[in-house]
């Protein structure tokens, strides 16, 4: 690849980024998951589109594939409240175990008697279509309060049914007969425990090392971060377990554990799962080949009635009784259950295994999911409100971030009071500093406390002082002074920046 290639692909890859990223604000305006968006421009981009790419490497989609998912578990894991998914967590792995099969089941039945397709073709397209997608499923119902159970539920399933469809997909993909039924939930329940088991671990000892080693600089957090929750899947993989659940309980994990320079760290992830979202969907796009499609829409919209209206409903209802889930709760989990890019991606499986009428089922499966996400993701938040889970007003989340200040045009100034600093004895008011500025916080000994004005400041204190944009710069020479002359610097023959008159 010449320079001039190296410099036309940067060029067309910023394009379509920033087409992407405008696109979000369209599918927010329309309800539509941003992925149809992006499946669009690569459909755009391919041999039937205007940018004529003749793109069939089913392999490499697979490998790409695979590490976006990867960076969106953890995007996902590191977003996920852990109070908010805890008491949904047994009715989530009861949908991510026991709902599986059933989906599975009824959906390939109806893939087998109704359309024809031979048992192996059936059970793999039930497979591939029963992992709902979460970035599909938010990217809606964010719009919309609903009960915490619903959305923890909702959550916790789409970041742990990934793990036990992949294994059946690759299973059923393989040369031969298929294992008999025992042992595939063996298999599944061996792997599921290994990756926990690593994804807990690791998630735990990254915790702990990144707030006990302090790095040399915050840009580094977000990085580390990311490194430790790609080692989970790596170690979760490498152990015969699952990398994917690995992931996002690693994720998971980290993301409760109060880590330095959180904000900075949240943001990088939301940013790199954009990116994966983005190149993971305009790929898909490129590899279908559009005017293939026509034969597979009938059998791609009966498969998908099957599992819309049958099968996820099923699951649904029989995992959800026991815990006793109100009737309109199940209703919306049973038409909330998106797919997205996961179905695609694994969809890619039987290709690189070589299985009969792959090809066949990679297009069943691309039709199913544009038809349904387009049908489903417009009409949950009508259905919520139908269903009265979306009325009534809930405090939403503040967003909230320590640094930066700039957004306020405001600075966060921290201020280390040394043995031998005159600062000491002297009560905050009487640090005298500009309006504008104040102490917020004053650390001492390990604990932290907000001061009152008559607070009186001692040697090894930490301050923390905000200060508007204006002041900055005054305020940050009267604390100088003030630790050079103490409370009377600027009446007894110090300026305010600390120096003689």
């Amino acid at each position: 690849m010449t320079v001039d290639h190296l410099n036309q692909l940067l060029l067309v890859c910023s394009l379509v980024l920033l087409v992407a990223v405008a696109a979000v604000r369209i599918s927010s305006r329309s309800g539509l998951p941003s992925l149809l968006v992006y499946l669009a421009i690569g459909v755009l981009m391919g041999q039937d589109g205007i940018g004529n790419i003749h793109f069939n490497n089913a392999e490499l989609t697979q490998v790409i594939g695979y590490a976006a998912l990867v960076v969106i578990l953890a995007e996902g894991g590191l977003g996920t409240k852990w109070k908010e998914i805890e008491p949904a967590l047994p009715a989530a792995s009861a949908l991510a175990l026991v709902g599986v099969a059933i989906s599975v089941g009824v959906t390939a039945a109806g893939a087998h008697y109704l359309i024809g397709l031979e048992w192996r073709q059936a059970l793999i397209i039930g497979a591939v279509v029963s992992s709902t997608d979460a970035a599909a499923v938010f990217s809606v119902l964010r719009r919309i309060p609903l009960p915490a159970r619903v959305t923890g539920t909702l959550e916790a399933e789409s970041g742990f049914n990934d793990a036990p469809v992949v294994i059946l997909v690759v299973a059923f993909s393989q040369a031969g007969p298929v294992s008999h039924w025992y042992v595939l939930i063996g298999e599944i329940l061996l792997e599921l425990a290994i990756g926990a088991a690593i994804g807990l671990a690791v998630g735990w000892l990254g915790s702990w090392g990144l707030r006990h080693v302090a790095l040399p600089a915050s840009g580094l957090y977000p990085i580390a971060v990311m490194a430790i929750a790609v080692t989970a899947y790596a170690g979760g993989a490498l152990a015969h377990g699952s990398g994917f659940l690995a992931v996002y309980l690693a994720s998971m994990v980290m993301g409760n554990s109060k880590l330095p320079h959180w904000p900075a760290t949240r943001g990088f992830a939301d940013g790199l799962g954009w990116i994966a979202q983005i190149g993971m969907f305009v790929l898909l796009g490129v590899l279908v080949t559009p005017h293939e499609l026509g034969d597979d829409i009938v059998p791609a919209l009966v498969i998908g009635l099957v599992l819309t209206m049958v099968a996820r409903p099923l699951s649904v209802v029989a995992c959800l009784t026991p815990f006793r889930v109100r009737w309109q709760e199940q209703a919306l989990m049973s038409w909330a259950g998106l797919r997205g890019a996961v179905p695609i991606i694994l969809a890619t499986i039987p290709m690189v295994k070589g299985v009969d009428a792959s090809h066949r089922i990679f297009n069943i499966v691309f039709v199913l999911v544009v038809v349904y996400t387009i049908v489903q993701g417009p009409t949950l938040p009508w259905l919520a409100r139908k269903l009265e889970l979306g009325d009534g007003p809930e405090a939403a989340d503040l967003g909230i971030e320590s640094a930066p200040l700039e957004r306020l045009r405001g600075h966060l100034l921290s201020v280390a009071i040394p043995e031998g600093s005159r600062m000491h004895g002297v009560e905050v008011n009487e640090l005298r500093l500009p309006a504008g500025a104040a102490v917020t916080l004053v650390v001492r000994e390990g604990e932290s406390f907000v001061p009152l004005p008559a607070t009186v400041l001692r040697h090894g204190d930490e301050l923390l002082v905000v200060a508007t944009d204006p002041v900055r710069d005054a305020a940050e020479r009267r604390l100088r002074a003030v630790a050079q002359g103490g409370k009377l610097a600027g009446w007894l023959g110090l300026g305010a920046n600390g120096a003689g008159r």
